[in-house]
């Protein structure tokens, strides 16, 4: 039996600023990291079966 799902805590204080700061200054992914993730992402895709 699966177990209750959690309410999600609440950020407060310093972990809240520095969050909303985050948040705020996203850097862009660059063609490197782009390329990585796509070629893990064909892997698991060509690996992957489910029966339904």
């Amino acid at each position: 039996m699966a177990r209750p799902i959690k309410e999600t805590p609440v950020l407060t204080g310093k972990d809240a600023r520095r969050f909303a700061e985050k948040m705020a200054n996203l850097k862009p992914e660059s063609k490197e990291e782009k390329e990585a993730a796509k070629k893990v992402y064909k892997k698991f895709k060509a690996i992957a079966s489910f029966a339904l």
